[in-house]
């Protein structure tokens, strides 16, 4: 039996499921680029630390 309704609703959910799967892998995406960033710039302020220390700078 074919079932209009039934079939919009379908599509609905499938709609929402692709939405909710873009939705998690930008999320993803996004706390890896934030990982990757944090990782960089704590490496950026051990080098500037180095570089004051050499110096024999303390401020």
């Amino acid at each position: 039996m074919d079932n209009p309704a039934l079939d919009r609703l379908d599509s609905a959910i499938t709609r929402l499921e692709r939405a909710v799967a873009g939705h998690r892998d930008r999320s993803t995406d996004l706390a890896r680029r934030h990982a990757t960033l944090k990782s960089r710039m704590s490496e950026a302020v051990a080098a500037l630390d180095r570089v004051i220390e050499r110096e024999g700078g303390d401020a």
